[in-house]
């Protein structure tokens, strides 16, 4: 028995890296897979590699940030298999440059993909699923670049914060009707991160910490039914580990009495924000609060 024995799911950017380690597990926990995939080869390889350990699965080729194809691949899930169950919005990319350098099309780009990306295939599932007041599992791919910062990647955490809240939002008006979202913010070794957590043809012996298959796990627990009671929630998913995150929450406030603020003021008063909470008025490297790093894990 398997915890998605019946169901059918989505995995959007499912042809490499994280995707593909998704669409193998949740396939493993017995649900028929979609994979969505801009290169149909790389697709069809997973769906092949799918049903060749006994599973079901198809390829949806496509662009999902478009909505027509994000209309095509609930479709295609639909058609083939009978009904939908869970999306896992993984599609993704990177452009990464310093914004003094970065390009117009860098900038588009990038935001496209991931939040036009989530957007899309999120909207017409919802729909789907409202219209037949089934439940069903949304899972989105935000990032720690977005929710911490990391240099260099202005258009890639931006978007990745967008999809942060993005999930936050969209689970508060799913509540009621049985759809529940949630976001990951997932570390691996995969061609997108290659460098930072060694090269993809690292091979450790015993537990390979990086290794994107390790993300799937949770991944798959979020899209079946034992996770029908958590929704809106941003969690942290790499190696053996998963971990919460606390959206943005006040600190500290200074208050003027009920008067309106005199600008300069400020000079002498906004210094105590900082001291009440030990934040550091200067640029920062949100980076470095990672809790798992190359620098505390390398296998």
């Amino acid at each position: 028995m398997g915890l998605l024995d019946g169901k059918v799911a989505i995995v959007t950017g499912a042809g490499r890296g994280i995707g593909r380690g998704e669409a193998l597990e949740l396939a493993a926990q017995g649900a028929s897979v979609v994979v969505g995939e801009v290169d149909g080869e790389a697709g069809q390889a997973v769906a092949d590699e799918i049903t060749a350990a006994g599973g079901a699965a198809v390829v949806a080729l496509g662009d999902c940030s478009e909505v027509e194809n994000a209309q095509a691949i609930v479709r295609t899930a639909v058609e083939e298999f009978g009904r939908l169950d869970a999306l896992v919005n993984n599609a993704g990319i990177l452009r990464d440059r310093t914004l003094a350098k970065m390009t117009p099309e860098e900038w588009d780009a990038v935001i496209k993909v991931h939040l036009r990306g989530h957007y899309a295939p999120t909207h017409v599932a919802i729909n789907h699923w409202r219209e037949l007041g089934q439940p069903g599992r949304v899972v989105c791919t935000a990032s720690t670049s977005g929710i911490l910062g990391n240099f260099g990647q202005s258009n890639y955490g931006a978007a990745k914060a967008g999809i942060a809240a993005f999930a936050q939002i969209v689970a508060q008006e799913s509540w009621k009707h049985g759809i529940t979202v949630n976001a990951i913010c997932p570390a691996a070794r995969t061609r997108m991160t290659e460098g930072a957590y060694g090269s993809i043809e690292t091979t450790d012996e015993g537990f390979d910490f990086w290794h994107p298959d390790n993300v799937a796990p949770f991944v798959a627990f979020l899209c079946s039914d034992a996770s029908a009671h958590i929704s809106g929630k941003v969690f942290g998913v790499q190696g053996d580990t998963v971990e919460l995150y606390r959206p943005f929450a006040s600190e500290a406030v200074i208050e003027n009495g009920g008067s309106r603020w005199d600008p300069a003021v400020f000079a002498d008063r906004v210094g105590s924000l900082f001291e009440q909470t030990g934040i550091s008025p200067a640029a920062e490297n949100g980076m470095k609060k990672l809790r798992y790093t190359m620098t505390n894990r390398t296998g």
